[in-house]
């Protein structure tokens, strides 16, 4: 486990996503896993599944760089920021040469890790469409017209657009409350 700890966090040092080892007070989601002011923290000693820091990341790397300063415990409230985050880890792994059972492994997701890894290892792109509109891939179509690999290749791991899901969420609710 320590070399896969290793080589998952040298890729968070080498994208630029705040992240730090060491004790974790408090209960939270994930054993030995929490965000704590726009850091993804854990503790060597009880974190359960290392593809969990991935998936994690993931949440943090599809908000806005100010909303992801001030990330504190609980993310991942959002459906769609969730599909977001879902489709990152998967290319992370990707991009790391893991098999996609590390972050999709089977005591995660309600039961729902294998329908994950038979829905991006087919090809389908279940919440990439989120990761194009904020710059961050694009689905073959579309990064033909960029002249960039399609993902799970990444443009950018982290989100540079300043657009975010849940603030783009709340705009929209609010501009169609009238209808």
């Amino acid at each position: 486990m320590t070399a896969l700890l290793d080589q998952i966090t040298g890729f968070f040092g080498s994208i630029g996503l705040d992240y730090s080892e060491g004790p974790i007070e408090g209960s939270t989601f994930l054993p030995g896993l929490a965000i704590e002011r726009g850091s993804l923290v854990f503790d060597r000693a009880s974190l359960k599944f290392p593809g969990d820091l991935l998936h994690e990341a993931g949440h943090l790397a599809v908000m806005c760089q100010a909303r992801r300063r001030t990330a504190h415990r609980s993310v991942g409230k959002f459906a769609a920021e969730e599909l977001a985050a879902i489709a990152w880890s998967y290319a992370a792994v990707v991009h790391l040469g893991l098999a996609p059972a590390v972050v999709f492994h089977p005591h995660g997701y309600k039961g729902g890790s294998d329908a994950l890894i038979e829905n991006f290892t087919n090809g389908q792109t279940m919440g990439v469409p989120l990761l194009q509109w904020l710059g961050m891939s694009a689905e073959p179509r579309r990064a033909a017209e960029l002249g960039v690999a399609p993902y799970p290749a990444m443009i950018h791991w982290l989100n540079e657009s300043g657009e975010d899901i849940v603030t783009a969420r709340k705009r929209t609710a609010k501009a169609t409350d009238h209808l």
